[in-house]
């Protein structure tokens, strides 16, 4: 099953979420390689929200 926009939307705020923590405890730890892990896991947020921003496009466009 596909996931709707929305939902894809909401797993990438949750993936840029998760990531702003896990850099701020890599930052903290001093540990390199959790800070970039977190900066990596925010990108990924990202593209996730923008391709749940496409999904919806796609979806208005399917509704006219």
């Amino acid at each position: 099953m596909k996931d709707s926009a929305a939902e894809t939307k909401a797993e990438g705020k949750w993936d840029e979420a998760k990531g702003k923590v896990k850099e701020e405890a890599g930052k903290l730890g001093g540990d390199r390689s959790t800070e970039i892990g977190g900066k990596l896991d925010q990108v990924k947020g990202k593209g996730k929200q923008f391709i749940g921003e496409v999904k919806e496009d796609a979806e208005d466009v399917n509704r006219k």
